[in-house]
């Protein structure tokens, strides 16, 4: 999800600050404190349950025994960050509707990683996603996309957790030291403890408890501003119900081609490939519950982004009968909400503290997902496969201190993001920045057989690099002219958090600015488009360098790593056409890789010298459904 958050300094507060302030109630704190006691709870629980008797299976993916709805409930949980709370809303008070656009994306950003990656991922029995990049290139790869996803993910962490109790401090008079190490010390506990299973249980509850939170603000606001048809007809009125605006610039913050295709990329950056989705995709029970999950996620996010849509313009209605206070307009965006929910509640003891249970949910639910990904990699790409010989016992014991550094970490990262300053803007999209480079290398894998390591390596590098100069070049920019990127050309930041994909963009009221050229109009492409964009740079330049040093010549290839798109796009013709491709393709293939490689064929061989299996390889198990002979002989002539 991408939202609107402002990373500045929250202002010093107002005069009438203790107005808001009085609005939390003990009531308020006693639901606050009982989200933390029964997540805690929860992850206690499954810690009790497997102590003494655990696996590193059991530990990192639940035993691969989760249910299709509570694996769904988990990805969105995921999905759902504080910064999405407390942005979507904010972004629809400011710049209207549009935004609700977003949700087009979700269709095929959840179809593909349901029928492509998920398919892939689990047939090949990974436990990181990681693992893939080894068995499709080499163990370099295999790193290197390790090392990109951790770094993502540190930055990540501290920014999370510090970003939504700073502003809750600024809005409640919540202490900030305290909250950051509530937060952090209750995620680290339950989730080095319980393991994935405890993780994706308690993002249940915590689901839940964002759905009641956002829910109850929704009946309460239009119920004091005269009902639904009232909030809708006053954003009609004040033009703040968009239409469709189809106009294709890329350079254009928010169009219906930008949030609906754009966002298929940062969908597919979410969905497809992050090591926290795929790992709950790996611990579901059987390939079918996986996939069920990924389509169930689908209604549920549409009714999560309605919700987030539907504060926005039930806070705009209720400011336009009761105008907001000296210190509210002064306020960031990303404290809009906050201001608004303890300015609505106030009076009615106990919601003003759902609403914060439901924000620190997000969070929670953010942060362990995070954790949880972050041990696991460590572990299975960069510790067992350097001591292949490890005990269960010995290595679970190590996940479980690889996840509590982690937490301590995170704990570190919240404190310098405190120090940072102007600088923490730049580190929050940084997170984005990664996100296609990562999706592009994946994507190079599994649907261009002739792509090798040096393509690969070199390409995840390219992106990379594409990815931090327009990034940080957008952050520079602006930066340099004293503004933040305008609403209707600025670049924000995608932050796909982990799970949760975030925008954090310091936004300021629309300007009249000349419109920009050369590289600074490179620098104002939408940031729905990066992961688009840095993405292809991946696979066109893994492509190029890879045909330049001879594609998989002399290498081995694993056919069960890629996706047959060939065949899949042949099975959608008329049976007919089907038959005549067929036999025309599987001749003329033939008599090409005959011509090629002679010597190959007649040892029975389809790829390189260390392929032994040839034409029996597709027949040899169920590993191998979908991949026909025809479609390996296509490949090989690439």
């Amino acid at each position: 999800m991408s939202v609107a958050v402002s990373t500045s300094t929250p202002l010093p507060p107002a005069s009438d600050t203790n107005v808001v302030v009085s609005a939390f109630s003990l009531v308020d704190y006693v639901v606050f404190v009982l989200l933390l006691v029964l997540s805690l709870a929860i992850g206690l629980y499954h810690a009790y349950r497997g102590w003494g008797r655990r696996t590193i299976g059991q530990l990192l993916l639940a035993d691969r025994k989760m249910g299709c709805l509570p694996v769904a409930l988990s990805l969105l949980a995921t999905f759902q960050s504080a910064v999405a709370i407390l942005g979507v809303p904010s972004e629809i008070y400011r710049f209207g509707t549009q935004y609700w656009f977003l949700g087009c994306s979700y269709l095929l950003g959840l179809l593909i990683p349901a029928h492509v990656f998920i398919p892939i991922f689990y047939r090949l029995h990974l436990t990181s996603a990681y693992e893939y990049l080894e068995l499709r290139f080499n163990k370099a790869v295999r790193v290197c996309g390790t090392v990109t996803f951790i770094f993502q993910m540190v930055i990540y962490m501290g920014v999370v957790l510090y970003a939504p109790s700073l502003a809750l401090n600024a809005v409640t008079g919540f202490d900030l030291w305290l909250s950051v190490l509530t937060l952090g010390i209750v995620c680290t506990v339950y989730t080095a403890l319980g393991g994935l299973k405890a993780v994706i249980w308690t993002d249940v509850f915590q689901t839940l408890v964002m759905f009641l939170g956002q829910l109850a603000v929704i009946i309460v606001g239009s119920a004091k501003v005269g009902g639904f048809g009232h909030v809708w007809d006053v954003a009609s009125q004040h033009g703040l119900i968009s239409g469709i605006e189809l106009d294709p610039d890329p350079f254009v913050r928010h169009t219906f081609w930008t949030l609906a295709f754009g966002g298929v990329f940062m969908m597919l950056s979410l969905y497809g490939v992050n090591q926290a989705q795929v790992q709950r995709y790996l611990s579901s029970r059987t390939e079918k519950a996986a996939v069920l999950s990924c389509y169930a996620v689908f209604p549920c996010q549409q009714v999560v982004l309605c919700m987030g849509c539907l504060i926005g313009l039930v806070m705009f209605a209720y400011y336009q009968e009761y105008p907001m206070s000296t210190q509210q307009t002064q306020a960031a965006p990303d404290q809009f909400v906050l201001y608004f929910v303890m300015d609505l509640l106030r009076g009615l003891p106990g919601l003003p503290g759902l609403f914060v249970a439901c924000l620190f949910s997000g969070s929670l639910s953010t942060i362990s997902s995070a954790f949880n990904s972050l041990a696991t990699v460590t572990m299975e790409d960069l510790i067992r496969p350097w001591f292949p010989h490890f005990s269960e016992v010995r290595a679970t014991m190590l996940s479980r201190i690889i996840a509590f550094g982690y937490g301590l970490l995170c704990l570190g990262m919240a404190y310098i993001s405190s120090q940072m300053g102007p600088v923490l803007q730049a580190a929050i999209s940084i997170f984005g920045m990664v996100g296609g480079p990562l999706l592009g290398l994946f994507c190079l894998g599994m649907f261009f057989p002739c792509a090798n390591p040096p393509g690969a390596i070199v390409g995840l590098l390219a992106g990379l690099v594409m990815a931090f100069w327009i990034g940080i070049g957008s952050i520079v920019t602006s930066m340099g002219s004293g503004r933040a990127p305008s609403p209707s050309n600025g670049s924000s930041f995608s932050l796909p958090g982990n799970l949760t994909a975030m925008s954090m963009a310091t936004l300021m009221p629309s300007t009249t600015l000349s419109k920009p050229t050369g590289l600074q109009r490179l620098y104002s492409l939408s940031y729905l488009w990066y992961s688009a964009h840095n993405s292809t740079t991946v696979i066109v330049v893994g492509l190029a360098v890879s045909l330049l040093s001879g594609g998989m010549r002399g290498r081995s290839l694993n056919p069960r790593t890629i996706y047959p798109v060939l065949p899949k796009l042949i099975a959608l013709l008329p049976v007919s056409c089907q038959k005549r491709l067929h036999c025309k393709t599987h001749s003329q293939d033939l008599s090409v890789d005959t011509a090629v490689f002679p010597e190959k064929m007649s040892n029975g061989m389809l790829r390189g010298s260390n392929d032994k299996e040839a034409l029996a390889m597709p027949e040899a198990g169920p590993a191998h459904q979908g991949i026909s002979p025809t479609f390996i002989l296509q490949e090989t002539s690439l």
